[in-house]
C-alpha cells in the first residue's frame, strides 16, 4: 500500500508561491492578492501566518538564504580553525562566500533561488536595507573582519568596496546563467558548477589583490 502524498501545510504553499512571484516579478510589483489567488488562500490566513508582506518578504528569505549564511558561516570557522590565527588565503574567504549560492543554483529549486537573489540586489533601496537588517548584517560583519586580515594593505573603504565587487561579480553570475549562455553559443557551461566556481573565485580574489588606485581630490587617502 503506497503512502498518501503529504499536503503542504497552508503556510508552505503561501511561502512557494510568495517566492515564486517575488523571483518573476519582484517585491514591490509582487501584490498579497497575487500571491493569495495563485496559493488558494485568503488575506486572513496570510495575515495570520505573516502579518506583513514585509514579514512575508523575509520568510522568504529566511527560508532559503538562512541555509546559504549559516553555511557559509560554518565554512568560516572551520578555516578559521584550520588557520590558526593566520589570515585566511583570499581565495578561501572569496570561495566560502560565493561556493553556497552556487552550490544552491545547481539544485532543482536553484532556478527560482537564482532569480530571487537577483531580485534582492536590483529592487529598491529600502527593500534591500530591510533584508540586510535582518539577516545580512551579523554575516557581513564577519567577513569583514576577515577580510581585513586577509588584505591588511587596504584601507576600510577599499574593503568595502571590494566586497561590494565580489558580491556583485557572485550576483550576475547567478542571475545571468542564460546570457552567458546564449552570448557564448553554448561554449560557457553554466551546468559546470565545479568550474563556474573555479573561475569566479580565482576572478574575484584578483580584483581583490588590485593594486590601490590614486585617490581622487578630496577623496580620503
Amino acid at each position: 500500500m503506497t503512502e498518501p502524498v503529504k499536503q503542504a501545510s497552508t503556510k508552505d504553499r503561501v511561502l512557494d508561491v510568495a517566492e515564486r512571484l517575488f523571483a518573476e516579478k519582484g517585491f514591490t510589483q509582487t501584490s498579497l492578492r497575487d500571491i493569495t489567488a495563485e496559493a488558494g488562500v485568503n488575506l486572513a490566513a496570510v495575515n495570520y501566518h505573516f502579518q506583513s508582506k514585509d514579514h512575508l518578504i523575509a520568510a522568504v528569505f529566511e527560508r532559503r538564504i538562512g541555509p546559504i549564511n549559516e553555511k557559509r558561516l560554518a565554512m568560516l570557522d572551520a578555516l578559521e580553525g584550520q588557520a590558526a590565527g593566520r589570515p585566511l588565503v583570499v581565495e578561501d574567504l572569496v570561495r566560502v562566500i560565493v561556493e553556497p549560492v552556487l552550490r544552491l543554483i545547481a539544485t532543482p529549486e536553484g532556478a527560482c533561488a537564482a532569480n530571487l537573489i537577483g531580485r534582492a540586489h536590483t529592487e529598491p533601496g529600502e527593500v534591500f536595507e530591510r533584508l540586510f537588517t535582518g539577516h545580512f548584517s551579523s554575516v557581513v560583519a564577519r567577513f569583514v573582519a576577515a577580510a581585513r586580515r586577509s588584505l591588511p594593505d587596504l584601507p576600510d573603504v577599499e574593503v568595502f568596496w571590494r566586497i561590494q565587487f565580489a558580491i556583485g561579480a557572485m550576483s550576475h553570475v547567478v542571475a545571468g546563467q542564460r546570457l552567458i549562455q546564449f552570448i557564448s553559443g553554448g561554449l560557457c557551461d553554466t551546468t559546470d558548477v565545479d568550474g563556474m566556481l573555479d573561475r569566479l573565485v580565482a576572478f574575484v580574489a584578483a580584483g581583490c589583490r588590485a593594486p590601490l588606485i590614486p585617490a581622487r581630490k578630496g577623496e580620503p587617502a
